[in-house]
């Protein structure tokens, strides 16, 4: 990349924005995958005849899925070039959302999510090392607008998944056809992004080991705003009807409010990054999400509440895009601190869900948000965190190949 051979036109400042608006595209596509397969849930509920335990439990393998595999993301990497890599996992992602759908019975079913939930962290893993790269090469953040791509993806997967839905559109034809599509632009995409190789004598990462203690750190600040964005997310309008009393179409704008609140913040995260800092800029963002939260647990009325639950969106948007752009620099194995942060962010998002059901069993919805606020305050404690050290230069191990290899 930088002590090695380079394409100078790659690395051009026209050739770098074009990378950028690859790895953007990625990031879409992958957003895309999860908001189609979401929307066609109860389809495949329905087809199998499952019931909500069953259902659940089958819903828990792609987070253990994707946590076994995204350790493997490196080392495909370094086999075969960021590049291919790239093209390889993305291709591989969409593809495996087709496989719910034709699952004959539970069984099969898990296996098929256990797939889906694999192909997604090691494609999750290496587009954000590859966007980490580039941001460090451009000089100027850009991880937040990535993400904010992944979320815009997502909720055209979903309005895609939906139309089906309403048509009545079997989901084994729509996920299929689904997969084709952002598979050919998934492929298309990685023809731009930067091509890293490993210098011949490099020994390849291992295929499973504990995330640096850095990482370890740097996920904990994810785990929080995790923690409270999967909250909200699934507990939103039911917190709107149950302790605001509102109609359900109220209910259901609170989520579509806090889903496009936290897109929007991402879009505007890395101006605020390039001008304040990644630390100032989470320690602002923890204290818009716990004052979020504190307006959810002591509102009245559903205005108050939506607002709050917006506010909580704006807060946690930008922190995992800096926590794994902070990983991504901690330390000479990007790949390996980046699969630690997501394995604990993606735990996070399991956990967030039950865990609030859960207490609000034994006590109630708003002691449950009550939570979310005390992990929003954890952002403003823990932003010091992400003042990873800047690389003054690119490693000699890994280059860019020339046009002529």
């Amino acid at each position: 990349m930088g002590a090695g051979e380079r394409d100078t036109g790659r690395t051009a400042d026209g050739g770098l924005r074009r990378a950028r608006f690859a790895v953007a595209a990625v990031f879409a596509v992958h957003g895309a995958v999860t908001g189609g397969f979401a929307t066609r849930i109860p389809w495949i509920q329905s087809h199998l005849d499952l019931g909500s335990g069953a259902l659940g439990l089958a819903l828990v393998l792609p987070a253990v899925g994707s946590s076994c595999a995204m350790p493997l993301a490196g080392r495909i990497s370094h086999r075969l070039g960021s590049r291919a890599a790239l093209r390889l996992l993305i291709v591989l992602w969409c593809a495996s959302v087709a496989l719910p759908a034709l699952a004959p019975g539970l069984p099969a079913l898990c296996g098929a999510l256990a797939v889906y939930g694999a192909t997604s962290g090691m494609a999750d893993v290496a587009m954000n090392a590859l966007g980490v790269e580039t941001e460090e090469r451009l000089g100027r953040s850009i991880m937040s607008g990535l993400h904010g791509m992944w979320s815009a993806g997502t909720l055209v997967g979903s309005a895609a998944g939906t139309a089906a839905a309403h048509a009545d559109l079997d989901a084994r034809i729509h996920l299929g056809a689904a997969a084709a599509v952002l598979a050919a632009l998934g492929a298309a995409a990685c023809h731009r992004v930067l091509d890293l190789r490993a210098a011949g004598d490099e020994r390849p990462p291992p295929r499973f080991a504990l995330p640096p203690r850095a990482a370890l750190v740097i996920g904990v600040v994810g785990f929080c705003a995790v923690f409270a964005e999967g909250a909200s997310l699934d507990w939103s309008a039911v917190y709107l009807r149950d302790v605001a009393g509102s109609d359900p179409g109220a209910a259901a704008a609170c989520t579509t409010a806090f889903t496009c609140t936290m897109a929007l913040a991402r879009f505007a995260g890395d101006p605020a990054v390039r001008r304040f800092g990644p630390v100032r800029t989470v320690r602002a963002s923890g204290v818009l999400a716990a004052a979020g939260g504190l307006l959810v647990v002591t509102a009245q009325g559903a205005p108050s509440v939506i607002a709050g639950f917006a506010l909580i969106g704006v807060g946690v948007a930008v922190v995992v895009p800096l926590a794994f752009a902070a990983a991504g620099r901690s330390g000479p194995a990007p790949s390996q601190a980046i699969a630690g942060v997501a394995t604990i962010t993606y735990t996070s998002g399991l956990v967030a869900p039950a865990a609030i059901g859960q207490i609000a069993e034994a006590s109630s919805l708003v002691t449950s948000f009550g939570l979310v606020t005390v992990l929003a305050v954890g952002l403003v404690a823990g932003a010091g965190v992400l003042r990873a050290p800047q690389r003054t230069a690119v490693p000699a191990k890994l280059r860019e190949p020339s046009q002529t290899e």
